[in-house]
């Protein structure tokens, strides 16, 4: 006798296998998608700061109380993610009950910017860490999930805020500790990005999947060194891995390396024989005028390559007037507590080809 349950079993792992091999892996770290996904609907939120520097025109919301309404920086940052979310659902026409998962994560400890910040949308969640390079680390994952025919709707989240980073990371606010030359402003920023099988552009064309990159900088005031190594990595893998040239792209965007890991990125990569300069732009560097906005290197923080992904790219993308770019968020893996023992800083960045066209012409 053949019960349901066995005839349901059966097509599960039919429809399994026919769908794992969807994304084609064409190395150990790079997928071509098949059937690339579409960012559906997206959200920037900023801060005050950010607001009033040169991509103020590009967010979605500007809140100039960094409370947001709340009593503490935590439960500011919470409200900051979930405002996010809501807003990139509310632009797709979708409610929570259309979103199937959730890849989300901050830069606090156990991310609990994301968990209590989400925890009233009832969405089956993923919680991810990857500093800084969070945004791309959940784009990958997502993609792959739709790509695969696993997901539906999935959204990829993650946010920053400045003061709750200073709390963890640094000192708190009151302590008026003088800020090194190198030393980096973290954005009060967040960006949601809704992952779908079907849509109008933007599309999510490759991956690639980083790995751990430590040269042994040990300045946690110096987060641009620390990561542009991962950043270098991972665009030259990528570039390796699909035959694809820096001019094949229009922008090659790296999340918040600054002025100071911008220029050691270069130099990497030219070391290799890869020249980006033309292409390179970094969050960091874009959303805030470094000369008159007191930010020393630039900007950093999930939200900083979140929000100005979602704010500022993602629509000239949507709109033709970018064809093509390959975002590569960077993350320090770092621990204030592993830093005062002395270790080194290790660094991640995963690369995420986004698209105007599903497909190559011809």
């Amino acid at each position: 006798m053949i019960f349901e349950h066995d005839l349901i079993y059966s097509e599960i792992v039919l429809n399994f296998e026919r769908m794992i091999f969807i994304a084609k892996k064409i190395s150990r770290s790079t997928f071509i998608m098949e059937n690339p996904p579409t960012l559906y609907s997206y959200a920037g939120i900023a801060g005050d700061k950010e607001g009033e520097g040169p991509l103020k025109d590009y967010f979605d919301e500007i809140e100039a109380d960094a409370y947001f309404g709340q009593e503490t920086w935590e439960k500011a940052e919470s409200e900051l993610m979930k405002r996010t979310i809501n807003k990139a659902l509310s632009k797709g026409g979708l409610v929570p009950d259309d979103i199937d998962y959730m890849f989300a994560g901050d830069l606090l400890n156990q991310c609990i910017s994301t968990t209590y910040g989400i925890r009233d949308l009832e969405i089956p969640l993923f919680g991810i860490y990857g500093a800084c390079s969070t945004m791309s680390e959940g784009l990958v994952l997502a993609s792959l999930m739709t790509d695969s025919g696993i997901g539906g709707n999935i959204i990829a989240v993650t946010s920053s805020h400045f003061c709750t980073a200073e709390r963890q990371f640094r000192f708190p606010l009151q302590y008026g500790g003088v800020r090194t030359p190198t030393a980096q402003w973290t954005c009060t920023g967040s960006g949601a990005v809704v992952v779908s099988p079907k849509g109008t552009p933007p599309y999510v064309r490759a991956v690639t999947c980083g790995k751990i990159v430590d040269l042994g900088v040990l300045d946690a005031n110096n987060m641009g060194a620390a990561m542009a190594p991962a950043a270098a990595h991972v665009i030259k893998t990528f570039l390796n891995d699909t035959a694809m040239e820096p001019n094949d792209f229009d922008y090659i965007v790296t999340g918040d390396l600054g002025t100071v890991g911008s220029d050691l990125l270069n130099q990497l990569l030219r070391q290799d024989g890869i020249d980006i300069s033309s292409q390179h732009r970094d969050c960091g560097v874009m959303i805030f005028d470094t000369q008159n906005q007191d930010v020393h290197a630039g900007g950093s923080g999930c939200g900083c390559s979140a929000s100005v992904l979602c704010g500022y790219f993602l629509n000239k993308i949507r709109d033709g007037e970018i064809k093509n770019i390959l975002f590569c968020a960077t993350g320090a893996l770092m621990s204030p507590t592993a830093s005062q023992q002395g270790e080194s800083i290790p660094s991640i960045s995963h690369a995420v080809f986004i698209s105007n066209e599903a497909r190559l012409n011809g």
